[in-house]
């Protein structure tokens, strides 16, 4: 019996599920489609990232005897939706049983299970095993747990896959965790490597006029555009990766400096999460590359962290507790996004310099992501719904499975601790010591109060005194609010007073 196989954007994979089987009469089915281009304003970097490498991965499928069904934005019988694409191939072709990989995002599989009663369609939905721990493995790993710790997840991975794991099971070199090795401050002169810069094929010029004309409000530059968009490509980068710029990776990884957005980054983030490349040939060649003496331990273990515990653990999160995870609002923020997330003027040089990373390289590092543009929505309370629309638009690797739990629960605290331990909260002290924006700021990170006291500062300390009542009692906290208590009378006032007035000139445009 012919089957239809729906292949969506981010499951690029020859290794893909619904693809294990398939027979010379069944047909792939791959559609670009507005609905999913616009539900929110994806980056035109990412919108013609993902249309050239399905693009490329149909012509690759084809070239193998496969049938294809490739539906471009610009068709002009295209739908415009997923589910109506489904329904006009199987009315075209006559199909009525499908076969899918269970999609990464929870609105997606609920629309794949509405095609049975909708569409009268049979549909078989296989588990999607490029991830290293499966959705029911990792209820069963959270199941009695009062607190759920992604180091505990990571070590348990770690012993899975034999990474990083001695014949006697114990870490190699002895730890689990070499972050404490990874946090260096940048030294002078800290730039980044040169990077690949792959060969424009003529389908991806095509959809880089086609991305230019239909999506030009879109917030972020699309060109100069250099991602890779074939397999073969993202192979090269992570040859490279892990050549050149892995050795270089840990002591940095943390650090910031004015208009370096790359350092030493992978920048594979956007090929993993699109099945480009997968996530356990990543950490075997990381781990070989520390074998051979190509690499030290904490950068290769800093990296593979990134990867076997850190994306799978936030995966599992939002599986374990959606749809529910999507509405919590733990601190109650709701003040509006400010412009400046989307440009607009700041005198802010650290927002400015990672809005300007996004806007250029729809990227920018994690860092970047949690303790500045993370950070300062944290403490100013803005809206957590508008956050999140903002991390999933602006970046090539977002998908609600990874930037809803890293928005959500790690940079905002917005689900209560289900996430990390505590907030994520830092002054301006701590940009200034990880990075060399605060030097060329019109904002002084040493000062408190004042016109040119770094609004960071004076946040920090309101958001604890404003939400005493839901923090006072986490146990990773009791300096912050023993420091509060200490100060004068006068002084909590003034620092209260100090944040009204950021409050205010951010709602006026002024900050």
């Amino acid at each position: 019996m012919s089957h239809l196989r729906l292949i969506l954007a981010d499951q690029l994979s020859d290794s893909l599920s619904a693809l294990a089987d398939v027979e010379a009469d069944d047909t792939v089915l791959m559609c670009e489609v507005m609905e999913e281009a616009t539900y929110v304003r994806h980056h035109p970097k990412k919108i013609a990232f993902l249309f050239a490498a399905m693009r490329h991965f149909a012509a690759e499928l084809s070239d193998k005897g496969l049938q294809v069904r490739y539906v471009t934005l610009t068709d002009p019988d295209n739908t415009g939706s997923l589910t109506g694409e489904v329904e006009r191939a199987t009315a075209d072709l006559g199909l009525r049983q499908m076969i899918v990989t269970e999609p990464g995002e929870y609105r997606v599989c609920q629309m794949m299970e509405s095609w049975h009663a909708k569409l009268g369609l049979t549909v078989e939905m296989r588990p999607d095993d490029r991830f290293l721990c499966s959705i029911d493995r990792f209820t069963r790993w959270a199941s009695g747990k009062k607190q759920m710790r992604m180091e505990y997840f990571y070590r348990e991975m770690r012993k899975s896959y034999h990474i990083l794991i001695e014949q006697d099971g114990s870490p190699t070199g002895g730890q689990w965790n070499y972050d404490k090795e990874n946090r260096k401050p940048p030294a002078k002169g800290l730039v980044s490597p040169t990077r690949i810069r792959h060969p424009q094929s003529a389908i991806l010029k095509e959809v880089l006029a086609l991305v230019g004309t239909t999506f030009p409000d879109h917030f972020g530059t699309l060109e100069p555009f250099h991602f890779a968009v074939t397999r073969a490509q993202a192979l090269i980068e992570l040859d490279d990766f892990i050549t050149r710029i892995l050795p270089h990776f840990g002591d940095y990884q943390d650090a910031m400096v004015q208009g370096e957005a790359f350092l030493n980054h992978s920048l594979l983030s956007s090929y993993i999460n699109a099945g480009l490349l997968l996530p356990l040939e990543i950490c075997r060649k990381a781990e070989a590359a520390y074998r051979n003496n190509h690499v030290p331990l904490n950068a290769a273990e800093g990296f593979i962290r990134q990867i076997l515990g850190w994306r799978e653990y936030v995966r599992g999160i939002y599986w374990l507790h959606m749809p529910d995870y999507a509405d919590l609002n733990f601190f109650d923020a709701k003040r509006p996004l400010p412009a400046f997330y989307w440009g607009g003027s700041t005198a802010m040089a650290c927002i400015s310099e990672a809005v300007a990373h996004t806007r250029e390289h729809a990227y920018s590092h994690h860092i970047q992501r949690l303790m500045v543009t993370g950070n300062f929505a944290l403490i100013a309370g803005l809206d957590v719904k508008q956050v999140q629309d903002w991390y999933l638009s602006v970046y090539s690797d977002a998908y609600e499975w990874v930037e809803m739990p890293n928005t959500l629960g790690m940079a905002l605290f917005g689900d209560g601790g289900l996430l990390g331990s505590k907030p994520y909260a830092a002054s301006g002290k701590y940009i200034d010591k990880m990075s060399n924006y605060c030097a060329g700021c019109r904002y002084n990170p040493q000062e408190m109060t004042g016109k040119t006291a770094c609004p960071f500062n004076a946040l920090y300390w309101d958001f604890f005194a404003r939400n005493r009542n839901k923090l006072e009692a986490n146990q990773r906290l009791p300096f912050v609010y023993t420091t509060w208590d200490k100060f004068s009378p006068d002084r909590q006032t003034g620092i209260k007073d100090q944040a009204a007035s950021v409050f205010s000139r951010m709602a006026q445009g002024l900050l």
